[in-house]
């Protein structure tokens, strides 16, 4: 879900990886079918009797700890039946989602770090290269689970530990490709060869640029890594279901007394039943969630993103992306208000009668750490509403440390009547317009 350019002037290269259907049937044979993963949301906790009926599809069924599901390895010739079922909700196979050195960064933190056009395009920062900070608040005390790929074995190297919840990180595998239950992958958040959780990290949190520091929108937060993504960076939506139900835990337990955002840069074309309940489950515990509009223009929004309580981003990009060499940290952003400036990207999804476009973010030219060979550090712009979104969750972190009770439903509304309207660009395609941090905490 995303473009990229090598950090040199006038190297743009397309690599837009479209959203994949769900899978469907795979005929093996003139009257067999591939079994699949099913994912079951049933209406009240799975019992014996539930286990039975659906045992009658599935030599193999898992009932889902804390959520009324089960997945199930079965037929998709059976699914309607399955559906039929008087205590099953809705029923659909698992759908597919995409979007060590020991180097260290020696900081806590890159509050004081160097500005760029995106920091200062939603008054994160007041002006470009060495611009101070426009807002107080810097993400303290607040966790931002980023839902991903996970890191780097290099991610030291771009940022403090100090800002990287350890003890908290996860990673998930298994789900509907490999025709399996979800699973822990001990320590596999950390070596992560896609680069995708890395550079969506960097808007968040800021990164080292060659010993140069780099501001981020909330660079006092805490990013918990989980890795609900493949090392292809794709995966399946029972993975992220489950790494979303994880952050719930954690916000019901440990993290009980702190403030928790997901970010979830990734989506595919339809709602998954148990990623919606996984959802429900966190927002119920406290936890605000933001993810990507899609990459798929006209075509319609993606899922988590077009769910009506997740606060949902499109990315917008500014005219003076092409203005200079150095136009993306030297060059003064135009005050936001001026929005003939900027525009809607192509690729960002649109918004069609029941999905829901909250707001809009920079999310193209958005540079940060992504490598192409392993071990090596380099640096690319990529476009995409997987940059766009890290900026929204960051800034629902700033929200969050000064309003620390702050819930999902507050912080979209205030993030809505907040925003500014892009001149030209309808609803449709921006939501209620480009995301302010100084009004946004203004408001609180």
């Amino acid at each position: 879900m995303l473009a990229m350019a090598a950090v040199l002037p006038g190297c743009m290269a397309d690599t837009d990886a479209p959203d994949v259907d769900i899978p469907g049937a795979e005929t093996l044979g003139k009257d067999k079918v591939k079994d699949v993963v099913i994912n079951v949301l049933l209406t009240a906790a799975p019992d014996d009797a539930m286990l039975g009926a659906l045992g009658g599809f599935s030599k193999k069924v898992k009932a889902i700890e804390g959520l009324d599901a089960v997945s199930m390895v079965a037929s998709p010739a059976d699914l309607d039946a399955i559906r039929a079922l008087p205590f099953v909700e809705a029923a659909n196979p698992d759908a597919e989602r995409k979007g060590s050195p020991i180097d260290t960064v020696p900081a806590g933190d890159f509050v004081d770090g160097l500005s760029t056009w995106n920091l200062d395009a939603i008054n994160v920062t007041d002006g470009p290269f060495f611009g101070t900070r426009a807002v107080a608040e810097t993400g303290e005390g607040v966790y931002v689970a980023v839902l991903d790929t996970g890191l780097l074995d290099t991610w030291r190297q771009y940022f403090p530990e100090e800002r990287i919840a350890e003890e908290y990180a996860k990673a998930f595998g298994g789900g509907g490709g490999e025709v399996g239950f979800v699973h822990d992958v001990p320590n596999k958040w950390e070596h992560d060869v896609n680069s995708h959780g890395t550079h969506v990290t960097s808007t968040i949190l800021g990164f080292n640029f060659y010993g140069t520091p780099i501001n981020g929108v909330a660079p006092g937060a805490t990013v918990i890594p989980v890795k609900v993504l493949g090392q292809a960076g794709f995966g399946w939506s029972s993975v992220v279901a489950m790494g979303i139900k994880y952050i719930g835990d954690l916000k019901a337990g440990p993290l009980h007394d702190s403030p928790v955002v997901i970010n979830m840069s990734l989506g595919g074309p339809s709602l998954d039943a148990i990623e919606q309940a996984a959802m429900d489950y966190a927002i119920a515990q406290g936890v605000i969630i933001v993810a990507a509009a899609g990459n798929e223009g006209d075509l319609g929004m993606g899922y988590p993103g077009g769910y009506e309580p997740v606060i949902s981003v499109a990315a917008s990009g500014w005219a003076g992306e092409w203005m200079n060499d150095c136009w993306w940290y030297c060059v003064d952003d135009p005050d936001p208000a001026n929005t003939g400036y900027y525009y809607i990207t192509d690729f960002s999804s649109w918004a069609y009668p029941g999905q829901d476009l909250d707001v809009t973010a920079p999310g193209s030219w958005i540079v940060g750490p992504y490598q192409l060979q392993r071990g090596k550090s380099s640096y690319y712009f990529l476009g995409g509403t997987s940059m766009a979104s890290p900026h929204v969750a960051g800034l629902a972190a700033l929200m969050a440390q000064k309003s620390p009770t702050l819930n999902a439903a507050q912080a979209e509304n205030i993030l809505e009547t907040t925003a500014l309207d892009i001149t030209g660009w309808s609803a449709m395609l921006q939501g209620h317009g480009l995301v302010q941090a100084d009004a946004a905490l203004d408001a609180l």
